[in-house]
């Protein structure tokens, strides 16, 4: 998606690039300097050029162009020198937005790769190269490329662990030309400066390999430019890591490497680094470095753990306060409702104690003025009664305290006595069913074994009674009008029965109406306190029926809603007690038989 606000100089870059032939684009691609270079650095305006740098695809046209030869490219070297400072400057500082995995993992990676590989070229070239005007115009080129690479670095540094990886780049520092060499290391050592942890995720054969060539070009190259490179370079490494010392102390490949550099004249350009070096290299000055650095280290702990301590002391001080001041306010709030509790204490007692004063002036007042309307004679028999008063009064008292009190402590086994009473009886009553059950479906027993002697004896019974009762021969004809008039004599019966039945329902029924009627009568405030409609509840027979009905249905319903706790005392007969507002019913919604409407 293209950018709204485009700046119309990358506008018409962009469509001269796209509108050109292959071999004018990097030509024209130049004009991005001269964009960059009159932009203020920093700004937002050149964060904006960079987007629509990218949005336009020039940058990745600056890749294309790095990676053709230079032979058709018009410019030479020079061109493709200032394409990579054109590329590195868009590279950094560009926020990409949506493209952001493609410019991070993509992008940025195959850039450093072609600086590495275009420096490999410049490399070739240069010490292919026999003018000394081409050598010179080619370490120029060579310089800026390593420029262009060192700024795209200091700007993304998570492309340093790709370029100290690359073969090209092991290539670049095993050269055997000074001036190329000492260009590398010096890029070596700024990525160190920038990052050196990366140094440490490389392979282990690679990091061995730059290892080597940095040792070798520091003990065999006889340029004191690049031996002062390496040496620096070392110590930065020895300094960053101690598993790079370990490796230099204690490898069988690096052997005598202490040994050789003390052979070098103390008077050298780099003799304080060398030293340096050499004194990391002694077991004993690096036992002394590793001691002070373990120190160092514990006083940094202890510094950043009592500066946590002060700051965490520091932060709780206000809260620490504010609960100090709670505490003393409550501890004064309590000593000041303390000593108002006495004060008023002290006052209700003086109180109380001036009303007892008073209560004896008035009495002893009150007897005097009896005493005065009382005969001499009656003074003593006075007395004698006010005192009988008195213990009678005392005595009540006294009574009624102790039977309270002793009625407060048999109050719990009084309630554990009926509580018990209540689950005995409720116990028994339970049993009592459980036995009639068992009566009820028990099986039936049958009779016992029969001797040999009860038998004959039972027997001789029968033999007697039907010798003394001999039966009666009877003709069918008969048997047969007996069993008819057994018939007939049954079947008048059973019909009787039935009229009896219905009659005695009917009985029942006028036993019933009349208990009710007679209970509800019983009932029935009298005629100067009836109100209302209770004196109509008695003009027909069915309103008292169905007023009992009301009452024995209510009765029902509350005895089977009520808790199974408060069924446990009560007798199968016992009635509930219903309230007059339930009971109270609309008998103008019923049916009443035997009224006619007004």
């Amino acid at each position: 998606m293209k950018p709204t606000g485009t700046d119309p100089r990358i506008l018409s870059l962009a469509a001269e690039v796209a509108k050109s032939p292959e071999q004018n684009v990097p030509v024209i691609l130049l004009k991005l300097k001269e964009i960059i270079n009159n932009t203020p650095l920093g700004s937002s305006e050149l964060k904006k050029i960079k987007q629509d740098i990218y949005c336009y695809d020039l940058i990745q046209y600056c890749l294309l162009v790095l990676s053709q030869d230079c032979s058709r490219i018009q410019g030479g070297w020079t061109t493709i020198s200032q394409l990579t400072q054109i590329l590195s400057h868009c590279c950094v500082g560009l926020e990409p937005g949506e493209d952001a995995e493609e410019f991070y993992n993509e992008l940025l990676p195959s850039a450093a790769e072609n600086f590495l590989v275009l420096g490999r070229r410049l490399q070739t070239c240069f010490i292919n190269a026999a003018k000394g005007e081409e050598k010179d115009e080619l370490l120029h080129s060579f310089q800026i490329v390593t420029d262009s690479l060192f700024w795209l670095l200091g700007g993304h540094v998570q492309l340093i662990h790709n370029v100290l990886q690359s073969d090209h780049f092991l290539h670049l520092l095993q050269t055997d030309n000074v001036q190329i060499g000492s260009t590398v290391m010096t890029l070596l050592q700024s990525i160190l400066q920038i990052n050196s942890g990366d140094l440490l995720r490389i392979e282990g054969k690679t990091l061995h390999s730059i290892l080597d060539e940095v040792v070798f070009k520091l003990l065999s190259t006889p340029s004191p430019v690049i031996r002062s490179t390496a040496t620096k370079l070392l110590l930065l490494m020895t300094e960053s890591h101690q598993e790079i010392l370990i490796l230099l102390r204690l490898s069988a490949c690096y052997k005598g490497l202490r040994s050789l550099l003390n052979k070098y004249e103390p008077g050298t350009e780099f003799s304080q680094e060398l030293e340096q070096l050499i004194a990391l290299l002694t077991p004993t000055v690096y036992q002394e470095v590793e001691e002070q650095k373990l120190h160092q280290a514990a006083c940094l702990i202890q510094a950043y753990w009592k500066g946590f301590q002060t700051r965490k002391r520091l932060k709780k001080l206000p809260s620490a306060v504010i609960t100090l001041q709670r505490s003393f306010r409550s501890k004064r709030t309590k000593m000041l409702l303390k000593i108002n509790k006495q004060k008023e204490e002290e006052h209700r007692r003086l109180q109380l104690q001036l009303q007892r004063q008073r209560a004896m002036r008035l009495s002893r007042e009150l007897r005097l003025r009896m005493l005065e309307i009382v005969h001499p004679g009656q003074v003593e028999k006075y007395n004698r009664e006010i005192e009988e008063k008195s213990a009678l009064i005392i005595q009540k008292h006294w009574r009624g305290y102790r039977e309270r009190k002793n009625f407060r402590q048999q109050r719990p086994s009084l309630t554990e006595y009926k509580a018990a009473v209540i689950l005995q009886r409720a116990t028994l009553k339970f049993l009592e069913k459980c036995r009639k059950k068992k009566k009820l479906f028990a099986p039936w027993q049958g009779l016992q074994d029969l001797t040999d002697a009860r038998r004959v004896e039972l027997k001789q019974k029968v033999d007697d009674y039907l010798r003394r009762h001999p039966s009666s021969q009877m003709s069918d004809v008969t048997s047969r009008e007996l069993h008819s008039q057994a018939q007939e004599q049954l079947q008048h019966y059973l019909m009787g029965r039935a009229l009896e039945e219905r009659a005695q329902q009917h009985r029942e029924a006028l036993m019933a109406q009349i208990s009710t009627n007679i209970e509800q009568l019983m009932k029935a405030p009298s005629l100067k306190e009836a109100e209302g409609k209770e004196p109509e509840l008695f003009l027909s027979r069915s309103r008292p029926v169905a007023a009992k009905a009301k009452q024995v249905h209510l009765t029902t319903l509350k005895h089977i809603q009520a808790p199974w706790w408060k069924k446990l005392g009560e007798e199968a007969g016992d009635e509930i007690d219903v309230p007059k507002d339930e009971f109270s019913i609309e008998l103008g919604t019923l049916f009443i038989g035997g009224t006619k409407p007004p």
